[in-house]
């Protein structure tokens, strides 16, 4: 097989078919769907016996105990015999030529990776945003001379293909949140070219149910995968780029951190995150200029953003978390 397309399945019969319909539908021929039903209490096996029926050449089903999105992707991926590992959450669902075209240009130019774009959807299938991943750059990216990428992309599993031995002695980590952060930019450390395409073939559903959701104490998990990333960093064949560590450091540690903490509901658990995020700032030296001075593809991060996060960021950098409290 060219591409293995591991599919983690937890109750989500509303938008099961949506998902392995895109997928059966690929123009590569020489793929497989690994779809591990990871648990699920609804009518998810049902629907996905319908597919692996009706599609037995393509589809590979799996059923385990429910351990979470990290468990069900490191069991696709001990059960993988494809050349290259893409990965698709199964409330999403991406264009037909999204595989085809991504290998395509793994062989082109022998990359370890290939990105794409993505785009948020709604439940009515509207485009809500559109997300490009590597602006300004060209197809094929040397790492080497070109390793601002690491700080700048994002770091998504599901809008990748990734070569399957870069996965030889690293897998997802079970029990947290933010599982991308932690694993993918290791993966980046292993590899010498990446290759994209400007094509938003990958459709991220925004959940009505999900955007509500309430935010935790799991938000730490933010700052403990960057800290992962950074002791493989250190160990990598790019540990001379200490730009692009505080860069990355910046984006994921601080910008992403922020982001989840402003929508956490608790008073006595915001102060306790944000003391958290303090100590991180401190054991890294990072200073607020260089947070308010951050660019991302060469353009000033904080002004790239709208108006009303602008506020927020610069009133925390700043000390004015009661009045952050307030506003929010």
């Amino acid at each position: 097989m060219k591409v293995s397309v591991i599919v983690p399945v937890y109750n989500v019969e509303k938008y099961l078919r949506k998902c392995l319909g895109s997928l059966v539908s690929q123009t590569l021929q020489d793929i497989e769907i690994i779809v591990v039903n990871d648990g699920s209490g609804d009518h998810s096996q049902e629907i996905i016996e319908e597919f692996s029926e009706k599609y037995p050449e393509k589809i590979r089903n799996f059923t385990k105990e429910n351990g979470g999105l990290s468990d069900a992707r490191n069991y696709g991926l001990d059960r993988a015999t494809g050349e290259f590992i893409g990965f698709v959450d199964s409330d999403d669902y991406v264009t037909a030529t999204m595989f085809g075209e991504m290998y395509d240009l793994a062989k082109k130019y022998n990359a370890e990776m290939v990105v794409c774009n993505l785009q948020k959807v709604d439940e009515e299938g509207n485009v809500t945003q559109k997300l490009t991943q590597i602006p300004n750059m060209p197809e094929v990216i040397d790492l080497r001379n070109n390793f601002s990428v690491f700080s700048d992309l994002s770091y998504f599993a599901c809008n990748k293909i990734f070569r399957k031995e870069l996965f030889e002695d690293v897998r997802f980590k079970k029990g947290i949140h933010f599982e991308d952060i932690q694993l993918i930019p290791q993966l980046l450390l292993k590899c010498t070219t990446i290759a994209q395409t400007q094509n938003y073939h990958y459709q991220y559903l925004e959940r009505t149910d999900s955007i509500t959701k309430t935010h935790t104490g799991k938000g730490l998990d933010i700052l403990n995968a960057v800290e992962d990333v950074e002791k493989a960093f250190h160990s990598s064949k790019y540990s001379d780029q200490k730009d692009a560590l505080k860069g990355f450091q910046i984006l994921e540690g601080i910008y992403t951190f922020l982001a989840y903490l402003a929508f956490v509901k608790d008073d006595e658990l915001f102060y306790k995150m944000s003391r958290k995020l303090k100590d991180f700032r401190k054991e890294r030296k990072i200073s607020t200029a260089e947070i308010i001075l951050y660019r991302r593809f060469n353009k000033n991060y904080l002004l790239s953003l709208p108006l009303k996060k602008q506020i927020y960021y610069l009133l925390y950098f700043f000390g004015q978390e009661k009045l952050i409290r307030i506003i929010i």
